[in-house]
């Protein structure tokens, strides 16, 4: 009897123990599921992005950027506000009316939201002094969006130009080395 009474404490003691280690896990668990679910709703904002961009719906593209958005690309001297951004669209899709973003591969951690895609239409109008050719042209592109609040705040974008340039018919040329 006395060997049982001795048990009982030690399996409080043990059932206290796991019972408190269950709780973290499960508060970890509770904190990874918030986690996901903000990365999943970041994903979808960067959708709703695409989205808006390929069916020129630059009031929607307004709503779904922060009042303090911007967006940076390689080659650019400096980063686009949202109406910069919005005119550079607009001078694009009156080059090329059907362009679409094909999206590839997405990913997010955290705030931030990664993807890859393949923009492609047709050149139609003149682009950048290139008379329309009516060649269908692809593009990879890769960007990383921060999204804060549910909209997005950062937008960087890295172009594939140079086989861009190549598909419009342009070649790429060494410099003449003068003698």
């Amino acid at each position: 009897m006395k060997k049982f009474l001795l048990v009982i404490p030690l399996v409080f003691l043990l059932c206290f123990t796991f019972s408190c280690q269950n709780k973290a896990e499960k508060a970890e668990l509770e904190k990874f599921k918030a986690q996901a679910k903000v990365e999943e709703q970041n994903k979808e904002v960067v959708q709703n992005v695409f989205a808006a961009i390929d069916m020129n719906d630059f009031d929607k593209l307004k709503e779904l950027a922060s009042d303090d958005f911007f967006l940076s690309s390689a080659g650019q001297p400096k980063p686009l506000g949202l109406d910069g951004a919005i005119k550079a669209l607009k001078m694009q899709y009156a080059s090329f009316p059907d362009l679409k973003h094909a999206i590839e591969e997405m990913t997010a951690e955290g705030d931030k939201v990664a993807v890859r895609l393949v923009q492609i239409g047709t050149h139609k109008a003149e682009y950048a002094g290139i008379a329309a050719t009516d060649k269908k042209v692809t593009m990879p592109t890769m960007c990383l969006l921060t999204i804060a609040n549910g909209k997005v705040k950062e937008f960087w974008v890295v172009e594939d130009y140079l086989d861009f340039y190549r598909q419009l018919g342009m070649e790429l040329k060494p410099k003449e080395i003068k003698k």
